[in-house]
């Protein structure tokens, strides 16, 4: 079996196993592809993935793109060992790059409703204008990711439910409340989608659909979205991000006295670790409580 096999078959098994999303199978296909370029994967060994980290490093790759790559290269030699396609998993001893665990960009109250009121005065149509508030209202409301939220099928909003079950990744659900703004402007979005596929004679499943009605609005023209919602908010486009505003969303509830458990299950971290990273919130807060509410502070105490 030649190497590009291996990572097709892996690739077969990861998805069969773990019901991965396109984008993780496309993610792990380009890193693997990536070595594969650089190796024999079928006969590799330690030093030559050793030596493709430090290829790798040489190009001035980040950290947390060579640990994902590594980590994929991993993932492949373990499915090859347990297949019998190989009799060892050369990758398993090879220490990682440590990844430092730093808080993304992310935007103030303000900036976020300065992004909503401009999200409601792009478009052609009020039709469109009505779409684009009601994205980034869901948005920021969720904390979704991107991919969540453009392939929301339109049955999970049905009713004007207060949660709305969102499908995240390796197939996961979670359940996630819906803020009465975000409920409003989906109330005023849902007549205007229906009017706009019958229009076409269009039929979609999909909260958001794109023109034809045969998919969903893509993650592509979201992006593109994001920056000129950004620009007409007077926000600097390079820092804003459908995943800012993820951020935004956890850091403010953390802000506001939110359980970081409790924030672990509104984005779908599987791992509360991939959370911890917004504990500088949280130590800010106990910073303040403590000068605010410990005794010896309301007394002025001093030697």
């Amino acid at each position: 079996m030649s190497g590009s096999r291996w990572i097709s078959s892996f690739l077969e098994a990861f998805h069969a196993e773990r019901d991965a999303a396109q984008n993780t199978l496309e993610s792990y296909r380009r890193d693997l592809l990536d070595f594969a370029d650089h190796a024999e994967i079928r006969t590799a060994t330690p030093e030559v993935i050793r030596q493709y980290l430090l290829h790798l490093e040489a190009q001035g790759l980040a950290a947390s793109t060579r640990a994902r790559r590594l980590s994929s290269i991993r993932q492949l030699y373990a499915f090859a060992f347990q297949e019998g396609l190989r009799a060892d998993n050369p990758a398993a001893r090879i220490a990682g790059p440590k990844r430092q665990k730093t808080l993304p960009n992310t935007l103030s109250e303000a900036e976020v409703e300065a992004l909503l009121s401009a999200a409601s005065q792009i478009g052609k149509t009020t039709a469109l204008k009505r779409r684009n508030a009601c994205m980034f209202h869901l948005l920021y409301a969720t904390g979704m990711r991107v991919s969540e939220l453009v392939s929301l099928p339109v049955l999970a909003t049905s009713g004007n439910p207060e949660m709305i079950l969102v499908r995240g990744k390796g197939g996961r659900e979670r359940m996630v409340p819906l803020s009465p703004p975000a409920r409003m402007v989906l109330s005023a979005w849902l007549p205007e989608r229906e009017a706009l596929l019958a229009d076409k004679g269009h039929v979609s499943k999909f909260l958001f659909p794109n023109k034809k009605g045969q998919s969903h609005f893509s993650r592509v023209q979201f992006f593109t979205l994001v920056k000129q919602v950004a620009q007409r908010a007077g926000l600097e486009a390079k820092t804003v991000s459908p995943h800012t505003l993820r951020h935004a969303f956890a850091t403010h509830l953390l802000s506001n006295g939110a359980d970081l458990r409790a924030i672990q299950m509104l984005l779908g971290h599987a791992d509360i670790a991939t959370t911890e990273i917004y504990t500088h919130v949280l130590d800010e807060r106990l910073k303040a409580l403590v000068l605010e509410k410990h005794p010896l502070e309301k007394s002025g105490f001093s030697l």
